[in-house]
């Protein structure tokens, strides 16, 4: 397969000047629908969290405005990708997208709505087969006011998504938040009162020190708030973050494996006891209010990326059978600034590869609820590496870890395999040659 000039011999690593033209004008182009979801990354933040590993910085106000021209020029190049059918999806994240200033979100959001088709996101809670059609921003408790609140829906946000992580002082003292817990309900009830209807809360378990009766408080304080969706997540310890270098050098103990394992079983009976689903391993949502963003990364759907470090995936051809491309922004801001206009430059580049595209459904597809379609999946894939699959897979359920139903052509966790979702994952894909 010939690529464009400027993505040529990537074994030799990135070449100088590579921008998401690549994949978004390169091969298959013309071919593809429109792309129906977009992301968009504000990398600004009041403090860096300790456990944090997305791309953030403290913010001093002094590059916001650069980084909106900047960030508009992008979506000016990447908005004709778009043309022909209006978003499904839009999520705004960061860093803390709240943080920005008024002015700038009134600008943006305006910008957005002139170069996307927001239409069936505006007209309410509007239901395809994957989901509701949704606008949502990521808040922190602090600066969720009721004016930004205001000036969200105005712009056709309807989905917050307030990140807590605990209602306890002592833990969120551990992972360096510094809100006042009595400001998530208050950024509830600033969201409600705008007018925009669907509301997310963010949590975190297995934090040092972290007793289950000290989560279960605070399940029961983010039910307490009539939420809908809920993302419960253990602690990870990623690598570069200044909350893993203190663990290496013995400021605190982890939970055990075992506290923490009782802690996952509590989340899925306290919330399904409540009316919330689990759809994936660390989402819970009522009926049809699964978070539809985070449904199409892992149903391996098309999606825009504008900002930086934020990262794209489309489709090779007319549909993904043929693999796709992904291509991730650059992660610093002043490369990004200086990067002057139109498509962003960008640190990493994958060519459709139909093999990868497998193993990428795989380790998306077993973390959900539903599980995968192993004969739509594996159809093109040789005898020897369906019967490791099989078997593989067979091994699984033998441990009580994997249902496997060949008439509906489901294979799928069961709850106590929820825990070991990692390793099942990479068990399958490691048959994938």
């Amino acid at each position: 397969m010939k690529l464009p000039q400027h993505i040529a011999n990537r074994s030799a690593g990135q070449p100088r000047g590579l921008t998401a033209a690549a994949a978004l004008e390169g091969v298959g182009y013309g071919t593809r629908p429109p792309v129906r979801s977009l992301y968009i990354h504000i990398p600004f933040c009041v403090h860096k969290c300790h456990y944090c590993d997305f791309y953030s910085f403290v913010d001093t106000r002094d590059q916001q405005a650069a980084f909106v021209d900047r960030l508009v020029s992008e979506l000016k190049a990447l908005a004709p990708h778009a043309a022909g059918e209006p978003l499904r999806t839009l999520f705004v994240g960061g860093g803390t997208p709240s943080l920005l200033r008024l002015d700038l979100w009134e600008g943006l959001l305006g910008t957005i709505g002139e170069l996307f088709d927001l239409s069936k996101i505006r007209e309410g809670d509007l239901v395809d087969a994957n989901g509701r059609f949704e606008f949502t921003v990521e808040c922190n408790p602090e600066s969720a006011t009721p004016e930004l609140m205001s000036l969200l829906k105005s712009g056709g946000v309807n989905r917050v998504s307030i990140g807590a992580q605990s209602f306890d002082p002592r833990h969120l003292k551990t992972l360096e938040r510094w809100h006042d817990p009595e400001n998530v309900g208050r950024a509830i009830e600033a969201a409600r009162t705008a007018g925009i209807g669907r509301q997310s809360i963010d949590l975190i378990f297995g934090i040092p020190g972290q007793t289950i009766e000290e989560w279960d408080a605070d399940l029961r304080r983010a039910l307490k708030l009539g939420t809908e969706h809920l993302s419960c997540y253990n602690l990870t310890y990623e690598p570069n973050t200044a909350m893993t270098r203190r663990l290496a050098l013995g400021e605190f103990e982890p939970v055990t494996e075992e506290l923490e394992a009782e802690m996952y079983r509590h989340t899925l009976g306290t919330l399904r006891d409540s009316g919330l689903c689990r759809y994936e391993v660390s989402n819970y949502a009522r009926p049809l209010l699964a978070s539809r963003h985070n449904v199409a990364y892992w149903l391996q759907e098309q999606w825009l990326a504008a900002g930086p470090s934020a990262s794209g995936h489309i489709w090779g051809a007319h549909d993904a059978t043929a693999g796709s491309h992904r291509w991730k922004n650059v992660p610093r801001l002043g490369d990004y600034l200086a990067s002057g206009a139109g498509y962003s430059p960008v640190i990493d580049y994958e060519p459709p590869e139909p093999t990868r595209l497998v193993r990428e459904t795989i380790m998306t597809g077993v973390r959900r609820s539903a599980g995968i379609r192993p004969r739509r999946l594996f159809a093109g894939l040789a005898p020897g590496v369906l019967e490791s699959l099989t078997r593989t897979a067979e091994r699984a359920r033998e441990r009580g870890w994997l249902e496997m139903n060949d008439a509906a052509d489901q294979w799928k966790l069961t709850d106590e395999g929820f825990l070991f979702a990692d390793r099942i994952a990479s068990d399958l894909m490691g048959c994938i040659r």
